[in-house]
């Protein structure tokens, strides 16, 4: 079964897209590494970063359910890693979403 590749720029209600713009022009100038993936793209963030983040895959998964985010916390406040994957042509999606 094929996930279909589509966003519903409707899912995030209006009144809340220019945060949701500002906060992912955010992580990607706070990444200090942002490497391509097999199958997505991943984020190295300052562990600071970790409620953006979660404010992020909140609201990016209602507009890209096809997405798949993945978020690595480790001990003792190291970077967190932020992965974004999904079926064929995300990567490209990704891409252009975060402007990368």
């Amino acid at each position: 079964m094929s996930i279909p590749l589509a966003c519903d720029l409707a899912a995030i209600p209006a009144a809340e897209r220019p945060r949701h713009e500002q906060v992912t022009r955010h992580l990607v100038a706070a990444a200090t590494e942002i490497r391509e993936s097999g199958e997505g793209w991943s984020l190295a963030l300052p562990a600071d970063e970790h409620d953006a983040i979660a404010e992020f895959v909140a609201r990016e998964r209602l507009c890209c359910p096809f997405l798949k985010f993945v978020v690595v916390v480790p001990p003792e406040r190291g970077p967190i890693e932020l992965r974004l994957s999904g079926p064929a042509g995300a990567k490209e999606l990704i891409r252009a979403e975060l402007h990368l």
